[in-house]
Parts: structure tokens; C-alpha cells; sequence
């Protein structure tokens, strides 16, 4: 048998195992896909979901309203529950003994759009990557792999030549190259998880932010001197940073003895923060310095688990994160 005939082979069974139970998530030729994990349950991007309801459409043509049962935004997940019918549920790859995937791994994308169910195929080409939420947060976890994407196949997900699942993808990184969270063990924790509802709870400070060299240029722009640190681009109404008195156009200097340089920065002293705790921000507001006192409200804070997020101007990347 020739290699073309053995891609043919292994196409093929993909198909068979795998396209039923691919979904397109969104009206008309949808935002993105998903995949049937279980039944009545569909695994996507969080970004694929405008609000806590979508439709999901399946292989023989029925659309379905689904509605989140979790989600969670920062690792870019959400399971929805929805009539999945006689939709197959897509085996895992995973087993007792973990998931081997290492360059060169043969992967194979399957995708629904709009013109219907699309398979390519590609390999592994970088494991261990890391990857922005669209919170800006770094996710952990990351397949590269070569498989072609049409727009509209994030949340699709990445199968084995036995059509068993691999990975969710969640980005395009341009020039061929897509990013797939892995389908490991603790995806599939993470999944067993949002479909009962357990929504992870990542402590916001509630202000979207200009990265270090943003805000140096802007500081320049109005004959402020330079400073190092993150700036705030807006305050959330209602947030602890709100409620502290934080301000756009506010430089992050510092929290507590920690120096800001970068936004992952701030995740981390945020994360470090005890429940109901207080949080010392070394603010430079135009030429004078101050320090804020942030106090978190878990059980308020918790309701509205929304941050604002903006970018920069011409620049299409999560760079500029919501905290």
C-alpha cells in the first residue's frame, strides 16, 4: 500500500468515527465548532459563545438552542448542554496510561462549517506550548500541529487515525500553523467539571491594561516621564479597582513588593491574594505616586466574573489582558 493510499485509509475511518460527532456552534455559517463529549453534552471555545445560549447544529441538519453549562473563560473552554440526540459521543484518546503526543504525531482536523464537515490532516509540530485566554492569561498545554483550518473551526477538534479525540483547537497562528489544547487527563477533569456547573473562580482586579511598552509610549505622547509598569486602559464600574479609586490612564508600578513588568505578572501576585484579602498597588497617576488599597469582595466578585478587555490599536493579539 502506498502512503497516499494509507492517508486515504486513515481519512476514512476518521470520518467514519468522528464527523457525526462534530458540531458547528453559531447561526448561518457559524462561529466556530464543538464536540459531542457526552450525551446532551458539547465541548467548545469559550469565544465561540456571545452569551450563556448558542445554537449548535449536527451532522443530519437539526439545530438545537444549547446553553452553557460551564464555563470557563480564561482556559478558553465552555460545555454546553443540549438534545444531542443520536450524535455519537467522540471517543478520547487518553487512557489509563496518559497521552503520548510528540512532534511528528499524525493528527487529523475535523471540522463542520457552513459548507458541511471538512477533514485535513497534518502532524504534531510543538508540544508544551503556551497560549493567551481571551483574558490575556496563559493557558498551558498547547499541541502545535499543521492540520489546515478554514475560519470558523475553533473549538473543532484534532483526532488520531482512529478517529479518537487528541486535542480541542482553539487558535490559528497563521503561516499553516493552529494551536489544540490537548485532550489529556485534566482536560478531561476540567470537562466532567463545567458540565456540572463547577466554573472556576480567578481572582479580577477588574481593569483592562496597555502592556509595558504601550504605556511608555503613551506616557511619551502626553510629556509624562517614562516609568516602568502596566497602564490602565479602563476600570470596570462596579470592580475592586473601582472601588478602590483607580483610574484610566493609571500606571501600575507595583503590588505590594512585587515590581510590575508585564501583565502575567499581575496574575500571579493576584493569585497569590488570600479570600477577602487586600492587595497594596503602587500607582503612578501623571507625575504623582500613591498607593491604592484593592479590598476583594469574593462573594460579590464572584457574580460578576466579567473584565473589561481592549486591545491595541492595530494589533489583532491578546496583548492587552482584562485583570
Amino acid at each position: 500500500m502506498t502512503a497516499t493510499d494509507e492517508l486515504r485509509a486513515a481519512t476514512a475511518r476518521v470520518v467514519e468515527a468522528a464527523a457525526r460527532s462534530v458540531v458547528r456552534i453559531g447561526r448561518h455559517g457559524g462561529r466556530g465548532c464543538g464536540v459531542v463529549v457526552g450525551e446532551g453534552l458539547v465541548l467548545t471555545n469559550a469565544h465561540n459563545l456571545r452569551d450563556r445560549t448558542t445554537q449548535v447544529t449536527f451532522a443530519d441538519g437539526r439545530a438545537e438552542q444549547g446553553r452553557a453549562a460551564g464555563i470557563d473563560l480564561d482556559g478558553d473552554l465552555t460545555v454546553l448542554q443540549v438534545d444531542t440526540g443520536d450524535a455519537p459521543v467522540l471517543a478520547w484518546a487518553v487512557d489509563a496510561d496518559g497521552l503520548a503526543v510528540d512532534w511528528g504525531t499524525t493528527v487529523f482536523a475535523v471540522a463542520r462549517t457552513g459548507d458541511g464537515v471538512r477533514v485535513t490532516s497534518g502532524v504534531v509540530s510543538g508540544v508544551d506550548r503556551t497560549f493567551r485566554g481571551p483574558r490575556g492569561r496563559l493557558v498551558s498545554g498547547g499541541v502545535e500541529h499543521t492540520a489546515p483550518l478554514a475560519r470558523g473551526s475553533s473549538g473543532s477538534p484534532i483526532v488520531d487515525e482512529q478517529g479518537r479525540l487528541l486535542g480541542v483547537t482553539t487558535l490559528r497562528l497563521g503561516d499553516g500553523f493552529a494551536i489544540a489544547r490537548l485532550a489529556d487527563a485534566d482536560l478531561r477533569t476540567r470537562v466532567d467539571d463545567l458540565a456540572v456547573g463547577e466554573e472556576p473562580r480567578r481572582r479580577l482586579l477588574g481593569v483592562g491594561i496597555a502592556p509595558a511598552h504601550v504605556a511608555r509610549r503613551m506616557r511619551q505622547a502626553v510629556g509624562l516621564p517614562e516609568r516602568d509598569g502596566v497602564l490602565v486602559r479602563e476600570v470596570e464600574a462596579g470592580s475592586p479597582a473601582d472601588r478602590a479609586g483607580l483610574r484610566r490612564g493609571d500606571l501600575l508600578a507595583a503590588a505590594g513588593d512585587t515590581v510590575i513588568t508585564d501583565a502575567d505578572v499581575l496574575f500571579t501576585v493576584l493569585a497569590a491574594v488570600p479570600e477577602g484579602g487586600e492587595l497594596v498597588l503602587h500607582v503612578v497617576r501623571g507625575t504623582d505616586d500613591l498607593d491604592v488599597t484593592v479590598h476583594f469582595d469574593d462573594a460579590a466578585d464572584a457574580a460578576a466574573d466579567e473584565s473589561v478587555v481592549t486591545g491595541d490599536e492595530g494589533d489583532s493579539t491578546t496583548e492587552d489582558p482584562g485583570q
